[in-house]
């Protein structure tokens, strides 16, 4: 479970009674498909003929530049979800973290979802390799676009219980 009970009202749109900037929300959705374009090759080494992931990451992109519709992005991320579930370790958590990437346009709180999922992804086949973790999660946090760091800096604050606590540096 990455999404909390009480949504922010800092990550939902305008349009929906939040105060989220379309802009915001497009760099969110990058941001996202960065994180999990960053594990994709654990994916792709398990399962190289299924670009369902991939998919899901150019959706994410696609729907950020508005090429794609919210629906056509969010149903990739269904499908790169629906390549994770028969697999296990970074490949699994890789491709779910594709699919988190592709739902940031649905709801933006996925955005963590992708980080999280990446994060697990690249502490390895038992998670235990937690040195790798942090690094990821500090390559994430370079990445992050200035306009929306503090933003996401105090979202994985404010979550970080429920998203595994990946987030500890």
């Amino acid at each position: 479970m990455i999404l909390p009970e009480v949504r922010d009202p800092r990550m939902v749109t305008i349009r929906r009674g939040g105060s989220l900037t379309d802009e915001h929300h497009q760099l969110l959705a990058r941001w996202a498909a960065d994180c999990a374009e960053h594990v994709l090759q654990f994916f792709a080494a398990v399962c190289p003929e299924d670009d369902r992931p991939e998919q899901a990451i150019a959706a994410a992109r696609a729907w950020a530049a508005g090429e794609m519709p919210m629906m056509t992005a969010r149903a990739a991320g269904g499908h790169a979800m629906g390549a994770a579930r028969p697999l296990t370790g970074p490949a699994r958590f890789a491709a779910y973290a594709a699919g988190q990437a592709a739902c940031v346009g649905h709801v933006a709180e996925h955005d963590l979802g992708a980080a999280a999922y990446a994060i697990k992804a690249a502490r390895g086949p038992k998670e235990s390799d937690l040195a790798a973790g942090r690094a990821e999660l500090r390559w994430q946090r370079r990445a992050l676009p200035d306009e929306v760091r503090e933003l996401v800096l105090e979202d994985q604050s404010r979550r970080n219980a429920i998203c595994w606590s990946v987030f500890t540096d």
